[in-house]
C-alpha cells in the first residue's frame, strides 16, 4: 500500500442502501489504511465521529446532494447539523441550474454563507461542480465563483450523474483556481492508475468507493 496514496482519497460510501454495518466497515477501513476521510450522506455522520473519535481522520458529509437544486436555506440546515453532528468537512453541489442560467450571484451568495458556516466550525467546504452537465467556460466560471465565495475546494463530480472526473477537467480546474485551493477528482476512479492520473493532472484529493482496491493496487 502507498501511504501517500491514501492520505490523498476520501473513502466514500454514498449509496441509497449503504446498511449500518458497511458504514461500520468503512470507518474500520479508513483507520486501517490512513484515509483522508470518510464522506457519508448525513444520515451517518454522527456514527462515523463516534467510530473515528481520537484519530486524525475526519468525517466529510455531503449537502444538497446529488442535485444541488433545492433552497440555499436547505443546503445550509443541511451542512450546519452535520458538522454539528460531528463533520469536519463538507461536499456540497452547487446550485447547477442557477449557474447555466448565468445567475452567478445566486451560486456565489449560497456557497460565501456555506463557507462562512465551515469557517467558523473550524471545517472545509469543497463545491461539487457537476463537470459532467458543464461545458468548459461553465466548469472555469464555477470554479472562480467557488474561490470568490471561498470555498477550500473545487470537486469534479457527484459520481450520479452521466459521468465522472476526467484529466481535462481536472487539469482545467486546476489552471482556474490556481495553486492554493485544492481540487478533488471524484466519479470514475477506480483503480491506482487512474488515481495517479488525476494527481498528475492536478488533483489534491481523490474521492472513490474503490479505495482499499486502489491502494491495493500500489503493492509492490
Amino acid at each position: 500500500m502507498s501511504a501517500s496514496l491514501a492520505s490523498r482519497i476520501d473513502h466514500t460510501l454514498l449509496r441509497a442502501d449503504a446498511s449500518a454495518a458497511e458504514i461500520d466497515q468503512l470507518c474500520v477501513e479508513a483507520l486501517e489504511y490512513r484515509f483522508a476521510a470518510v464522506c457519508v450522506n448525513g444520515a451517518w455522520v454522527a456514527r462515523c465521529a463516534q467510530r473515528l473519535a481520537g484519530s486524525s481522520i475526519p468525517v466529510c458529509a455531503v449537502a444538497g446532494f446529488p442535485l444541488g437544486a433545492m433552497a440555499s436555506a436547505a443546503k445550509l440546515f443541511e451542512a450546519r447539523r452535520a458538522l454539528e453532528d460531528g463533520a469536519r468537512e463538507i461536499d456540497v453541489v452547487q446550485n447547477i441550474g442557477a449557474l447555466k442560467s448565468g445567475d452567478h450571484t445566486l451560486v456565489q451568495s449560497e456557497l460565501a454563507e456555506l463557507a462562512q458556516l465551515c469557517q467558523r466550525s473550524g471545517a472545509l467546504l469543497k463545491v461539487i461542480l457537476e463537470t459532467a452537465l458543464l461545458g468548459d467556460e461553465e466548469k472555469v466560471k464555477a470554479c472562480e465563483l467557488a474561490r470568490a465565495a471561498g470555498a477550500g475546494f473545487v470537486k469534479t463530480s457527484t459520481g450520479f450523474s452521466k459521468s465522472g472526473a476526467t484529466v481535462h477537467d481536472v487539469q482545467l480546474m486546476r489552471r482556474a483556481v490556481g495553486p492554493a485551493m485544492g481540487v478533488k477528482a471524484s466519479g470514475g476512479v477506480r483503480d491506482a492508475a487512474s488515481a495517479r492520473a488525476m494527481l498528475e493532472a492536478g488533483a489534491t484529493r481523490l474521492g472513490t468507493s474503490a479505495s482499499v482496491a486502489i491502494v491495493a493496487g500500489e503493492r509492490p
